[in-house]
């Protein structure tokens, strides 16, 4: 693909991984699931917190690459419900380090022209955090290019408990008492109503799960899992991602159409 001026490869292997890659089959949604800070941490005899800041910059790079690349969503897996069973001390920091990155990186957000939305139950967030959250979302409403939801206080289970309520309380609300639940009617349900469904999952850290997340919308989607922990999942290791998804042969239950022309 054509090389963005303001994505010029920083070593030899990321600059062929890039040219590899063919712009006109690059996800219409990527969600990630960001693992491995506490055990980079770790590895490095370094508190969790510090796992967590460098975790951040990984965030920063993955977004504004994927954005320099035009694809259209992105969606962050930050926080999960079950996030809550870890010490205060790390939980506050998580909370504190959320307002910090959003406050700080608003105007690089603006700048590649990203609308950014919040989706997980945010009602039971702390109070400043849903006011920097609200100010963040209000700001770049009007933004046309890509997509960035960060799923805080999320869980798929919860996502999906919390859209059929939703039909409920409107059939109820409509005098619908015998009115039916179909695909198309969860989907503009959840959370993620606004956003196509992910056709490419990507797993750091090595874990072989889906961790509660986008458990709706991830049906089809093409999963990519790395050992690497996320504080180093780098531009370059995003690149090989997007390029393994190129070769991949998505058939959606179906047969490919060599097969097909065999069998028929």
């Amino acid at each position: 693909m054509k090389v963005p001026e303001s994505l010029k490869p920083t070593d030899l292997e990321e600059e062929r991984l890039l040219l590899d890659l063919h712009a006109d089959r690059l996800p219409q949604h990527i969600a990630v699931i960001m693992d491995g800070n506490g055990r980079w941490a770790q590895r490095r005899h370094l508190p969790r917190v510090a796992g967590h800041r460098a975790g951040v910059q990984t965030a920063r790079t993955v977004i504004e690459t994927c954005a320099r690349l035009n694809i259209p969503a992105l969606t962050l897996y930050a926080f999960s419900m079950e996030n809550w069973r870890r010490p205060k001390a790390e939980i506050d920091f998580l909370m504190r380090l959320l307002r910090e990155y959003l406050r700080k990186e608003l105007p690089l957000i603006h700048q590649n022209n990203i609308r950014l939305m919040v989706i997980g139950r945010t009602d039971q967030l702390p109070e400043e955090v849903r006011e920097d959250i609200d100010n963040a979302t209000a700001q770049t409403a009007a933004n046309t290019g890509m997509k960035l939801a960060v799923a805080l206080n999320y869980g798929g289970r919860a996502e999906l408990v919390d859209a059929f309520n939703r039909i409920l309380d409107r059939a109820r609300s409509n005098g619908l008492a015998h009115a039916r639940v179909d695909e198309e009617m969860i989907s503009q349900h959840l959370y993620t109503a606004d956003l196509p469904d992910p056709d490419l999952l990507i797993r750091t850290s090595g874990e072989m799960r889906v961790s509660n997340f986008l458990l709706w919308q991830i049906a089809y989607a093409e999963i990519y899992v790395t050992e690497t922990l996320w504080p180093d999942f780098s531009r370059s290791q995003l690149y090989e991602a997007l390029f393994d998804f190129q070769k991949r042969e998505r058939r959606y239950g179906g047969l490919a159409e060599a097969r097909r022309r065999v069998l028929a």
